[in-house]
């Protein structure tokens, strides 16, 4: 077995791990990790945590959480462990090998679930090669109402659920959100320049929230010469 690769958020910053057989860190994660509104002493739900990149991300910004990752797959449970001993965040990022339709975790007991969840059905195109890769990309073991209806149960009235999808499914996420309580409230779409369709969507609902749904502006990728917008910038830790 190939070893699991290292890899530092920023210089000096905390250092995250994948194995070979996993989809590998991508675009989406660091996104998505931009977009919650973190507050010191939040606690935090990664539901299909693979080997925690998202919480690590998290922490990166504001150290003063709690992260519990989910997710059924061994080896991502082993690793996410590992990373939070490597960067000493043992009292704060936790991994739980558990399916998040049937966890044991307290109803009501998170301020913000986040997630990076599977985007296509099982039956479109393809299939990913490997067990792992299949369960982060196709919704084989876990669809867009399981993400929703988990999120629903385990945050607390006016918690937050954020994640990343694509926009051909944005009809199906809504309609997801709303039949388990999670009311729409911010949308954002990401293009690689402003002549570009959008190639994912990031959004934040509240359980107990009002309706009301706030279309921002567009997530950027490139300035018109191809470099990577300031935005983009700070998403990778770069400024």
């Amino acid at each position: 077995m190939d070893a699991p690769r290292w890899e530092a958020l920023r210089p000096g910053g905390l250092r995250f791990v994948y194995g070979n057989g996993q989809h590998p860190p991508g675009l989406d994660s660091f996104l998505l990790s931009s977009l919650p509104k973190l507050k010191p002493g939040m606690r935090i739900c990664d539901l299909g945590c693979g080997p925690g990149l998202l919480g690590l991300l998290l922490l990166q910004r504001q150290r003063d959480l709690t992260v519990t990752g989910l997710d059924v797959q061994p080896e991502a449970v082993r690793l996410g462990k590992l990373a939070a001993a490597e960067n000493g965040l043992e009292d704060r990022l936790f991994f739980r090998l558990e399916d998040l339709r049937e966890t044991a975790l307290p109803a009501g007991s998170f301020d913000l679930a986040i997630c990076n969840p599977p985007y296509f059905p099982p039956s479109r195109g393809l299939p990913p090669k490997g067990e792992a890769r299949r369960t982060a990309r196709t919704e084989e073991h876990c669809t867009l109402e399981d993400v929703c209806r988990a999120a629903g149960r385990l945050l607390r009235w006016g918690g937050a659920l954020c994640l990343v999808h694509k926009p051909e499914r944005l009809a199906d996420l809504l309609c997801a959100l709303r039949e388990n309580g999670l009311e729409p409230k911010r949308l954002r779409f990401v293009s690689a320049r402003p002549e570009k369709a959008p190639s994912l969507l990031l959004l934040e609902a509240r359980r107990g929230g009002k309706p009301g749904l706030r279309v921002e502006p567009p997530l950027l990728l490139e300035n018109p010469g191809g470099s990577p917008t300031a935005e983009l910038n700070r998403v990778y830790f770069r400024t």
